[in-house]
């Protein structure tokens, strides 16, 4: 059985709707899924704010490039279009493989441009991490260390505050 964490960001159209999109595409695969955040854009300033959350996910016979394919799909069927003139820039969803685990709980590791892992970027984004701890409080980012740690020290620290909970606006598992 492999587990993966997976985080979902939508700031265009029917942003919570496109979160839940993702669920369905996923389906009985997902475990349990954080709250939601409203966050500010990251990489790209110029555009609306996000809906963000991460969810743990499992599955049998799925290896990393399987949850690379369902996160495709997942942002096909919320319309997905990718801008090559804007890599950060607005999308209807946005689902990154985080990190996956091997059903002997060892983290994978690749440096495939199609797909590397952990995610590259995920020790320096506090909308992936902050949700990551509302279903893993004592969660570890393979290579990186304890998500706790990371959040609250170093250039993370500031931009916690900047992520707003949003209680009022849920999303659960089908599993």
């Amino acid at each position: 059985m492999t587990r993966a964490v997976l985080s979902l960001g939508s700031n265009l159209g029917d942003r919570l709707g496109h979160l839940r999109t993702a669920l369905t595409v996923l389906g009985e695969s997902v475990l349990v899924v954080s709250g939601v955040y409203e966050t500010p854009p990251w990489g790209d300033v110029e555009q609306p704010a996000y809906l963000n959350a991460v969810l743990l996910a499992v599955d049998p016979n799925a290896g990393p490039y399987d949850w690379l394919a369902r996160a495709r799909a997942a942002e096909a069927a919320a319309g997905r279009v990718r801008d090559p003139e804007r890599r950060f820039g607005p999308r209807t969803l946005d689902v990154d493989i985080v990190a996956v685990w091997t059903d002997d709980d060892h983290p994978v590791f690749s440096d495939d441009p199609e797909l590397t892992l952990p995610h590259p970027r995920a020790h320096l984004r506090a909308f992936v991490l902050r949700p990551w701890i509302d279903i893993q409080p004592y969660g570890h980012l393979p290579g990186h260390g304890s998500l706790t740690d990371l959040l609250t020290t170093g250039p993370l620290a500031v931009e916690v505050p900047e992520l707003s909970p949003r209680p009022d606006l849920t999303l659960e598992s089908t599993a």
